[in-house]
C-alpha cells in the first residue's frame, strides 16, 4: 500500500521520463509524427470542411438554376398547362404555388403532392434557401424558395431535391481522414528513413571507436564524403586519435627513457658504491692499517666518477624534452673557437672553420656535443686532434679526427650504446663513464641530425655530426617610389 501511494504521488512529468527515446534516430521520428500530426490533421479538418462546404453549395446550385428557370419562364408565360419539364435530373420536384397556397403547376414526380412548404420570401428577399423534412414519403429535400415576381399576390416556385449530402459528406470525411493518415504514415516512414541513413556513419564511429583501445590507437574512423557535421566529427576523432597516438608514442619514448635511465643507474652506479664500500669498511675494521690521504683521494675519485655518470645520466633523460621555443641561432665556428680556448687539452688541436655556419639548435648541447668528442679524441689520439665545420649539402657538419687506433667497422654502430666496452685501446677505463658518445647520439637526434664515425686521414677515427640548416628566408617585395624591388633578409 505505501509503494502504492508513492507511484500515485509521482509528479507526472517524471513518469514522462521512464517512456522516453533513447536513440535520436527515434526522437526525431516521434517528432516528425508529432509535427505531422499537428499540421496535417488541422489541414485535413479544413480540407473537409471546405469541401463539404463545396459539395452542399453544388447541391443548392442546381435547385436555385432549377427554380429560376421555372420562374422566368412563368413571368413571361411560355408556362402552359399544369406540367414543368425540368433539365435538371437530380432537381425532380418542382411547384409552381400561389399565394394561398393552391399548386398551379408541377413536375410529373410532384404531382398530387401538396405544397412542398409554406415559406412565402417576401419581396425585399426574393429566395430562401431550406431543408424540410415535412414529407415523410419523401425524405429530407433540399429547396428553394424563389418568388416570381415582387407584386404581393406573386407565385412562388420550389425546386427540391432528395438530400443526398449525408453519405456525400462521410465519404469525404473518410477520404480526408484516409489521405491524412497515409500522409503522416510517409512523414513517419521518411524521417526514420531517412535518420537511419544519416546516422549509419555516427554508428560506424562509435563501433570503431568501442574496439579501439589504448594499447593500439593506429585504428581511424571512416570518414564520410562531404563537408556536413558527421564528416567534420569523423575528421576531428581521427585527428584526435593520431594526437593521442603521438603523445602515446612520446610517453612511451619517456617510460622507455626513465626505465633506461632506472637500468642504468642501477648497473653502473653499483661498481664505484661497492668500491667505495669495501674501501670504507676495511679503514674501519683495520684503522691502524689504513692511509687516510691515500684513502680520502681514492674515495673521493670514486665520488668524482658517481657524479660524473649520475650527471650525464640525467642529461640523457633531459634530452629532446626541451621546448622548441629554446633552440637559438647558433654559429658553429663561434662555439668551436670558444671551447677549444678554454681547454688545456694534451695534445694540440688543429682548427679547419668555414664562417657562417648557423643552426638552429640548443647552444648548451651542441657545446656538450663537441666536449665530448673532444673529450673521446684527446684519450685516443696520438700527436693531434683536427676539429673542422663546414656546410655540404644543406647540413652543417661539425667533425672532430684523431690519430689513434681507429674504430673497427664492426664496431661503428654499437660505439654510440650506453656503457659499450670495445677492445683495449678504445674503453672506458681511460677515465670516461661511458655516456659520452651516447650522449652525443641523442642530442644528434633530437636536433634532427645524424652522427658518423668513419676512418680518419691520420688514421684514427673521425666523428661527423650533421645537423639540418635552416631553410632560407623568402625575398619579399619591398616599394621605393614606383618601382618595385626584391630584398632578402640580409638586406633589411
Amino acid at each position: 500500500m505505501r509503494r502504492r501511494h508513492q507511484d500515485s504521488s509521482r509528479p507526472w512529468w517524471r513518469a514522462l521520463r521512464l517512456w522516453r527515446i533513447r536513440s535520436i534516430r527515434g526522437r526525431v521520428t516521434a517528432l516528425v509524427a508529432v509535427i505531422a500530426m499537428l499540421l496535417l490533421v488541422p489541414a485535413g479538418l479544413l480540407a473537409g470542411m471546405l469541401a463539404r462546404q463545396q459539395l452542399t453549395e453544388a447541391g443548392w446550385a442546381d435547385a436555385r438554376y432549377a427554380a429560376g428557370a421555372v420562374a422566368a419562364a412563368d413571368r413571361v408565360g411560355r408556362l402552359v398547362g399544369p406540367g414543368i419539364m425540368t433539365a435538371y435530373p437530380s432537381i425532380d420536384l418542382i411547384q409552381i404555388v400561389d399565394s394561398d397556397g393552391r399548386v398551379l403547376a408541377s413536375t410529373p414526380e410532384a404531382r398530387g403532392l401538396p405544397a412542398l412548404s409554406d415559406v412565402h420570401p417576401p419581396a425585399s428577399a426574393p429566395r430562401e434557401d431550406l431543408k424540410t423534412c415535412e414529407h415523410r414519403d419523401l425524405g429530407c429535400l433540399r429547396l428553394t424558395a424563389l418568388r416570381v415576381n415582387s407584386s404581393p399576390d406573386s407565385n412562388v416556385v420550389y425546386a427540391a431535391g432528395t438530400d443526398r449530402g449525408g453519405m456525400s459528406v462521410a465519404a469525404f470525411d473518410l477520404m480526408f481522414a484516409i489521405q491524412v493518415a497515409v500522409l503522416i504514415s510517409l512523414a513517419v516512414g521518411a524521417a526514420w528513413k531517412i535518420t537511419g541513413r544519416t546516422l549509419k556513419p555516427v554508428e560506424a564511429i562509435r563501433a570503431e571507436l568501442a574496439a579501439t583501445n589504448l594499447s593500439d590507437l593506429s585504428s581511424r574512423v571512416p570518414e564520410p564524403p562531404g563537408d556536413d557535421e558527421i564528416a567534420r566529427l569523423a575528421r576531428t576523432v581521427n585527428s584526435t586519435l593520431t594526437r593521442l597516438e603521438n603523445a602515446r608514442g612520446r610517453m612511451e619514448e619517456s617510460l622507455a627513457r626513465q626505465r633506461r635511465f632506472a637500468s642504468d643507474a642501477s648497473h653502473e652506479l653499483r661498481t664505484p658504491v661497492a668500491g667505495l664500500r669495501v674501501r670504507l669498511e676495511e679503514a674501519r675494521m683495520h684503522p691502524e692499517d689504513a692511509d687516510l690521504p691515500e684513502l680520502v683521494d681514492r674515495a673521493l675519485g670514486d665520488v668524482d666518477r658517481l657524479q660524473a655518470i649520475i650527471a650525464d645520466l640525467l642529461l640523457l633523460a633531459r634530452i629532446g624534452g626541451d621546448a622548441p621555443g629554446a633552440l637559438k641561432d647558433v654559429d658553429l665556428a663561434e662555439t668551436v673557437h670558444m671551447e677549444v680556448s678554454r681547454r688545456t687539452d694534451r695534445l694540440p688541436v688543429r682548427l679547419r672553420l668555414a664562417p657562417g655556419v648557423v643552426v638552429k639548435a640548443m647552444d648548451t648541447q651542441i657545446a656538450r656535443v663537441l666536449t665530448n668528442l673532444l673529450d673521446n679524441a684527446q684519450r685516443h689520439a696520438k700527436r693531434v686532434v683536427v676539429v673542422e665545420v663546414r656546410a655540404v649539402d644543406g647540413h652543417a657538419e661539425l667533425i672532430v679526427c684523431d690519430d689513434g687506433d681507429g674504430v673497427a667497422v664492426a664496431d661503428r654502430e654499437r660505439i654510440f650504446d650506453r656503457f659499450t666496452r670495445l677492445d683495449a685501446s678504445r674503453c672506458r677505463d681511460k677515465g670516461g663513464t661511458g655516456l659520452g658518445l651516447a650522449i652525443v647520439r641523442d642530442i644528434a637526434h633530437a636536433h634532427g641530425g645524424t652522427i658518423e664515425v668513419g676512418d680518419a686521414p691520420e688514421g684514427g677515427a673521425c666523428f661527423v655530426l650533421r645537423i639540418p640548416l635552416p631553410a632560407p628566408e623568402a625575398p619579399r617585395l619591398r616599394v621605393t617610389g614606383t618601382a618595385l624591388t626584391l630584398a632578402s633578409s640580409a638586406t633589411r
